[in-house]
């Protein structure tokens, strides 16, 4: 017997009495955690109010958690609404299930209106909670790990995952080991964390352009490991549609670097201004813009 794999766990939901705790919201919780501690420090950094990503981010979640659920339920309408589908699963978001497409696009609609609510630049924003992202990306894949899904191919390599016969395609159920694309994701969201933060501390990566290397770093991994994945998805031209979808998002990204180095050369600085005594007046964050292009005592993205 084959020993050399990973396994799966047991279970993803433990009950205490009769509420059910599951893996897979906590994977969530703890990133947005992740992603509000470190946007913070960032955002503090280069001198905005302190609570201001945590408020904003309170926009950001639930249009996010609503996006991810409305892609994949878009993507995959087989399973609620065709021949054998339950339209009320489409409701249960802590089954697995969240499309980072959507999530990202009306999540970037409620940051824009918390940012509005707030008085701050989006883009200052979105460039602070960049690295924060994909760092809470990496942590909510180990819910698929819970959930035993979007796995890929059979492999018989030493890190292949093992999934229980339950949850494993019908064409395959003597098949045990896959590779293990959560792992694969979230190890290579690590790294665009630090890819991002590296660059943000060598270049002057402002007005948007820190989050759109987060996005087209990120974009280049999940083509990969979607090549990977056999779960069940509508394809064109031979590729998978989220694969499509990494193509043009990271073309989309190149674009707004290019655009944004060359219309906005410098970066933002963020500061609460002063009442009439001289007094920081929080709540009331000022942007004050460095033209500097240059690295040295520039503030860092």
């Amino acid at each position: 017997m084959d020993l050399a794999y990973l396994p799966s766990p047991s279970t993803g939901v433990l009950h205490l009495g009769p509420v059910p705790l599951r893996a897979y919201a906590f994977c969530i919780i703890l990133g947005v955690f992740v992603a509000v501690w470190l946007g913070n420090r960032r955002w503090v950094a280069r001198g905005g109010e302190q609570s201001v990503i945590a408020d904003v981010t309170l926009w950001a979640v639930p249009f996010g958690l609503a996006g991810g659920r409305l892609y994949h339920v878009i993507t995959s309408p087989d399973a609620y609404f065709g021949e054998h589908g339950e339209p009320i699963r489409a409701l249960y978001v802590w089954e697995g299930g969240l499309g980072i497409w959507g999530a990202i696009a009306l999540g970037g609609l409620g940051a824009w209106i918390g940012c509005r609510h707030h008085r701050i630049p989006f883009p200052a924003y979105a460039d602070a909670v960049a690295p924060g992202m994909a760092l809470a990306q990496a942590i909510g894949r180990w819910g698929n790990w819970f959930n035993q899904e979007l796995y890929g191919r059979p492999t018989t390599l030493p890190w292949g995952l093992e999934i229980d016969r339950a949850h494993r395609p019908s064409a395959m159920l003597d098949i045990a080991t896959y590779h293990p694309t959560f792992l694969y994701e979230s190890l290579w969201n690590i790294g665009v964390a630090a890819l991002v933060l590296w660059a943000a501390g060598r270049f002057t990566l402002g007005h948007g352009r820190t989050f759109a290397l987060y996005v087209a770093a990120y974009t280049v991994g999940r083509f990969w490991t979607e090549y990977l994945r056999i779960d069940e998805s509508h394809t064109f031209l031979g590729l998978r549609l989220n694969g499509w979808t990494s193509v043009v998002v990271f073309l989309g990204a190149i674009a707004c670097l290019v655009v944004s180095a060359r219309r906005h050369p410098g970066i933002e600085h963020l500061s609460c201004p002063k009442n009439e005594a001289g007094n920081e007046r929080a709540g009331e964050p000022r942007l004050d813009v460095a033209v500097k292009t240059g690295g040295g005592d520039a503030p860092r993205a």
